[in-house]
């Protein structure tokens, strides 16, 4: 009885607050999203009602702890961990809304709204965080745990309300606390800066080639693009190439130019070290010791013991014990490999020593010369909305899932697609956006969001997003294997949000440990691969010619090759990640200097950049990932493990599909990550599986 009237007296604040005053009546942000399924009304959302939204959802979500707070009752799971649970819907509203347009389709304006809202924002979280009376009520509710006859997710929840109080500073002293809110502050505004000096780096770049010589080499697709990117300029009888993936990689694996490919690639790898106004080597070096700041309130000795008392792995040794295995193994193949692409060079009479700039140029053309493959032969049989549907077939075939395209649901940019995914039954599952190619006003790589999580009578709206290769020309979008592949991953996180089936809205979809929320996304690159998978999609664009057995024994075959590339650049990237999270003293290091140094610690190689350089490094410094970057490698071990039953009983067993998808992919936080994972495999993953898979055992 008193959980429903808690409800129905949240439900009233939530709808009082939309209706309260006329100045909110008129910002759709603060009503009820009277739209197809509740998605945001992107058409009536302008950016002058974000500022005004999130100071009156604040205040709303302010009254709602001061409701809890000053509940006569005695504190019970009910009126204190759930009401906190229930709180803040109209701020997580405006909030998902807010920073989902600002990574997708960002302008001057949005970052302006970003900087002036991120210190009320972490004020507004620190008030909750370090509200004395608050933490009282969640630690009664605590201490009598044993007591309670809750179910194991209410459980779950009422350990990790709790932990995160702690964590969240309420614990610490007066003095302290204000210190913690000081660092917080700080690092809000840091963090968005950092983000902001990457993406102006990144769209202010271009190469600026006149002379149709210097195309040499590269794929008519690709010169074709890059006359489209010099037109869209007002550059037309050019062309141009970006530090874009999409546009800088077929730059450096086909131009025969290999002073322009330096020159790219040289920008690529400088961005945000370029001492200018976008410069991050100051802005990251502060971040690296505030956070050694707030490691030292809570008692740990480094920020990376402070992120991974929560995660799977639990400390800092545990984890470079683990990279350091892989980045053993991964060095000598690395080293064979320059080794064999120096003959190439030599071969052909070139008179210079390889250089990263040269490395994915004599990369593709040893695969053609030992496979009789390249990225070219394949993009034809990968067109964008065949590998979609591939990705969307999988899902069926694994649990019955359908995708249903919209064309009446809002959407914020014309290149998006929006899908409502549907239970085996044709009942009601989400919605799915999917936004493809790179633009200006969206941040670079590719990543899943939510607009609205699932929780109990809630149904998710999930977003993926990436920066693929356009259409060019009368061409549709042709994609590498590469980008085919990370379809697939985004896939997976969309797949980890829709088939949420949690009743807490802090415990679902991809709310789980760092190190663990990358095993969705990366089971499902799995299938992407298998042969029997591709031929589902992958049908040639132009003829619907189902690609050829030779052309995917080719793939296979190769599947080694550049190994000890891969492996390597992206576990120094991990490395780096923990070894600017391990520093112990709050100092700001030069961050060249202190990069350089543990590249040479680790004995990194001259023809390898590190996957992520500091200043762009975004994962650690405008992410989420910090001590965590390693967690793409730790969930490759787990999916690698978690994949074989597929191998042993059948691409699509429907007895271990649904095992994964009751276990791991619906379950969202309801459990500590390693339980969940040994509920669906019947043990702890062993590493075998990822060095076998990888070629390094």
């Amino acid at each position: 009885m008193k959980k429903i009237t808690l409800m129905v007296l949240a439900l009233g604040l939530f709808l009082a607050s939309c209706t309260q005053k006329p100045v909110e009546m008129e910002n759709p942000l603060l009503s009820k999203f009277e739209t197809p399924y509740g998605v945001p009304p992107f058409e009536l959302i302008k950016v002058e009602h974000f500022i005004p939204a999130y100071r009156e959802a604040i205040k709303h979500h302010d009254d709602e702890i001061a409701a809890i707070v000053n509940n006569p009752e005695v504190p019970t799971f009910e009126n204190t961990i759930e009401a906190l649970d229930f709180s803040g819907k109209l701020l997580t509203q405006v909030d998902f809304t807010f920073n989902n347009l600002n990574q997708s389709l960002t302008s001057d304006e949005m970052q302006n709204v970003a900087k002036k809202i991120a210190p009320s924002l972490s004020r507004h979280s620190d008030d909750i965080s370090l509200n004395l009376q608050l933490f009282k009520k969640v630690k009664a509710v605590y201490e009598q745990k044993d007591e309670l006859d809750l179910t194991p997710e209410q459980n779950r929840l009422l350990e990790v309300k709790y932990k995160n109080f702690e964590r969240g500073g309420a614990n610490l002293d007066i003095e302290q606390q204000d210190k913690l809110r000081a660092i917080n502050e700080d690092l809000s505004l840091l963090t968005l800066q950092f983000g902001d000096n990457i993406l102006a780096e990144t769209n202010n770049y271009k190469l600026v080639i006149e002379n149709k010589a210097d195309l040499a080499g590269l794929p008519e697709s690709v010169i074709q693009a890059a006359a489209e990117t010099a037109n869209g300029a007002g550059m037309e009888g050019k062309w141009i190439f970006t530090t874009h993936k999409p546009s800088m990689l077929p730059f450096l694996t086909y131009a025969e130019n290999r002073e322009l490919r330096e020159k790219l690639h040289t920008a690529y790898i400088m961005r945000g070290d370029n001492d200018n106004e976008y410069d991050n080597k100051n802005i990251l070096s502060r971040m690296a010791a505030l956070r050694v700041e707030k490691a030292n309130l809570f008692g740990f000795k480094n920020h990376a013991e402070y992120v991974l008392d929560v995660n799977m792995a639990k400390n800092p040794e545990t984890v470079f014990e683990f990279l350091n295995k892989v980045w053993d193994a991964a060095l000598p193949i690395a080293k064979a490999e320059v080794t064999e692409l120096q003959k190439m060079i030599d071969k052909e009479g070139g008179n210079f020593k390889l250089a990263h700039w040269d490395w994915w140029y004599y990369a593709e053309k040893l695969r053609k010369e030992k496979y009789d493959l390249d990225e070219e032969m394949l993009r034809p049989y990968f067109e964008r909305n065949n590998v979609r549907d591939g990705a969307f077939a999988v899902a069926n075939k694994l649990w019955g899932l359908n995708f249903v395209e919209r064309t009446d649901i809002p959407k914020y940019h014309p290149d998006v697609e929006v899908f409502e995914v549907q239970n085996p039954d044709g009942s009601f599952l989400g919605i799915l956006y999917m936004d493809w190619f790179p633009r200006a006003s969206k941040s670079g790589g590719a990543w899943m969001d939510a607009y609205r999580k699932q929780s109990e009578g809630v149904d998710p709206v999930i977003t993926t997003n990436f920066n693929f290769t356009a259409p060019a020309g009368d061409k549709p979008a042709l994609l590498t294997f590469d980008e085919v592949t990370t379809t697939f991953h985004e896939f997976g996180h969309a797949l980890h949000g829709l088939l949420s089936k949690c009743k807490y809205h802090s415990l679902s979809g991809t709310s789980v440990a760092r190190d663990f929320v990358e095993l969705p996304s990366q089971i499902m690159e799995n299938w992407a691969a298998e042969p029997e998978v591709m031929k589902m999609y992958a049908k040639h664009y132009e003829t619907g010619e189902v690609i050829p057995q030779e052309l995917i024994d080719k793939i296979s075959n190769s599947g080694l090759f550049n190994k000890g590339f891969t492996v390597l650049e992206y576990t120094s990237a991990a490395l780096l990640d923990m070894y600017w999270h391990t520093i112990t003293e709050a100092v700001e290091h030069d961050a060249i200097q202190f990069e350089n140094d543990i590249m040479n610690k680790m004995g990194m190689i001259d023809e390898i950049v590190v996957r992520y350089r500091s200043p762009y490094f975004a994962h650690i410094f405008a992410g989420g990932y910090s001590s965590g970057y390693y967690s793409y490698q730790w969930a490759q071990v787990l999916d690698a493990d978690a994949y074989s039953v597929f191998k042993e009983k059948g691409l699509f067993d429907q007895e271990t599909a649904a095992s994964l998808r009751d276990n791991i992919f619906s379950r969202g936080n309801t459990e500590p990550a390693m339980d969940l994972y040994k509920k669906y495999r019947g043990s702890e993953p062993k590493l075998d599986a990822f060095l076998e898979r990888n070629g390094l055992k």
